[in-house]
């Protein structure tokens, strides 16, 4: 199933997720219906928060990458098939150079700046059968997983840039968050009233 679409400006993407256990509540089909939302969404990654679930669980699928003419063969390669379901996850070290490269968000449409993130990290996390798994990660599938986490400690891509760019797109992040935006997907938008 195809959920919505939380909008900036809800409390929940400030959140910071709570670790689930193999116990919680329909956790297959919560996994599932996040890999349809974000296909339909054409994104390659999405957080708990942005289907309103404050928790530690996070799916990125880079493919679309894969397909990049710029980038080299063994990249390409690596991103086409990078699949993975994040649960619990803890990023144990970030290294190497910083680098800068125009994010979104699924949660912030209509909008992309130049976030700077390490190009290689350390993860821990748990798959959706509940298995360790501790990987190094670089290049866009590190910056997609940084991404990604992010979300679930509540940081948004827009928290890295810098106080002018901030500036300069704080009307249309308002706009967003009134729920005065186009995307091509199913949004839903934070009413006071409603929490």
């Amino acid at each position: 199933m195809i959920l919505p679409i939380v909008a900036y400006g809800d409390p929940v993407l400030r959140k910071v997720g709570v670790d689930i256990d193999k116990d919680y509540e329909n956790l297959a089909e919560l996994i599932e219906n996040m890999k349809e939302t974000m296909l339909n969404a054409q994104g390659v990654g999405l957080a708990a928060p942005q289907i309103d679930k404050a928790i530690r669980l996070f799916i990125v699928n880079t493919t679309p990458f894969g397909e990049d003419e710029d980038l080299e063969e063994t990249e390409r390669t690596f991103l086409s098939n990078f699949n993975k379901v994040f649960i619990n996850a803890k990023i144990l070290k970030e290294e190497g150079e910083e680098w800068a490269f125009s994010e979104g968000c699924l949660s912030i449409p209509d909008v992309r700046e130049d976030v700077f993130r390490q190009e290689k990290i350390t993860i821990e996390y748990l798959d959706e059968n509940f298995e360790k798994h501790t990987e190094v990660i670089g290049g866009l599938a590190a910056r997609v997983v940084q991404h990604e986490y992010d979300h679930i400690e509540g940081i948004l891509f827009t928290d890295k840039i810098s106080s002018l760019k901030k500036r300069l797109i704080k009307k249309k992040l308002e706009n967003i968050s009134k729920g005065k935006v186009n995307a091509d997907y199913r949004m839903k938008f934070f009413s006071p009233k409603r929490k």
